[in-house]
């Protein structure tokens, strides 16, 4: 495999307005192309929004859905990275002809749609439906796997698509900024992104601590390194409906360290080389190789009934499932 160049991405989307997100993806992508970008990844439902969904009927949902690949927005976003000569990864919501709705993310190239997944694990809106497999495509070479957002927080996931063969995950969430029975979770008050020019330091140490970076730090580096994967991580950032999200894009190496992350207060891209060598240098490749199945194939392959609850914090403290 040759270096390739990745981009991730962070941006403050508008609900349900797919002309006005799809400019940005536009904008960002251009500017990672004159960079020599070979791809650049953007967060979950970049292309629609993603909190407002939690309070659409079936009907709203379904025409804010598109058919894939026969939607408007895998056609714009081809043209895209026709007219930018960039891989772009994007997400929306995705309606089939048996009426189901689904959470996916895309690869497209200047030919059209690449790869498609649909979210494992989906609950922002009642009438969605898991997906039922994994995702390895190749890019420049490169296996490359998906898993959104809270795909990566049941582990078995992301060691699963490692052993399918991928050498990067691309991982984009809309996360942090909202209460838990974590200690220290909680919102970021709004207040401070309207006066994030005049009092930056207020903002960044809201979103550097426990409701932000910091939890991120306590498990997002040992996916990447547990498994021996590049994992490319996409957050949005601003005002996602009601809620304040920090971004934080970044890029990490199969050593777990970080090689590239956003920290500017708006849009913004940063991209990393990807080399071949630190997937064999790193300790994940020797973890992998020392499994020992037969001590636990028959514990997680046990029979199991997936318990779906997730609680979603509005605004105004209800807690929603």
């Amino acid at each position: 495999m040759d270096k390739i160049k990745i981009s991730t991405a962070q941006f403050e989307n508008r609900s349900g307005d797919k002309e006005f997100n799809l400019s940005r993806i536009e904008n960002l992508a251009r500017k990672a192309s004159k960079e020599g970008c070979h791809a650049i990844a953007f967060h979950e439902c970049s292309v629609t929004g993603y909190s407002f969904a939690r309070h659409l009927s079936r009907e709203e949902m379904n025409d804010l859905a598109e058919y894939i690949p026969g939607g408007s927005s895998i056609t714009r976003l081809t043209e895209i990275a026709s007219t930018n000569n960039i891989v772009i990864l994007a997400g929306l919501f995705e309606k089939d002809i048996s009426k189901k709705l689904y959470k996916t993310y895309v690869c497209v190239d200047k030919n059209g749609l690449v790869a498609s997944f649909r979210k494992l694990h989906p609950f922002i809106n009642p009438y969605l439906t898991p997906g039922d497999s994994y995702c390895i495509f190749d890019l420049n070479g490169w296996k490359c796997g998906i898993l959104i957002c809270y795909d990566n927080n049941i582990i078995e996931n992301v060691r699963a698509t490692a052993l399918l063969g991928a050498d990067i995950i691309f991982m984009p969430h809309v996360t942090m900024c909202t209460p838990s029975t974590r200690p220290g979770a909680g919102f970021v008050d709004p207040e401070l992104w309207r006066n994030r020019d005049t009092d930056p330091t207020s903002l960044r140490l809201e979103f550097d601590g426990m409701k932000g970076r910091d939890w991120l730090m306590k498990w997002l580096p040992s996916r990447a390194y547990d498994n021996g994967i590049y994992v490319v991580f996409s957050n949005p950032i601003g005002m996602d409906d009601d809620q304040l999200k920090n971004g934080c894009s970044m890029i990490i190496d199969p050593f777990g360290d970080i090689i590239a992350e956003c920290r500017t207060l708006g849009d913004d891209f940063v991209s990393a080389t990807i080399t071949p060598e630190k997937l064999i240098q790193a300790g994940g490749a020797r973890y992998r190789k020392a499994r020992r199945p037969d001590l636990y194939r028959n514990i997680i392959g046990q029979p199991h009934i997936p318990e779906q609850k997730v609680i979603w914090f509005d605004k105004d403290k209800k807690q929603s499932n």
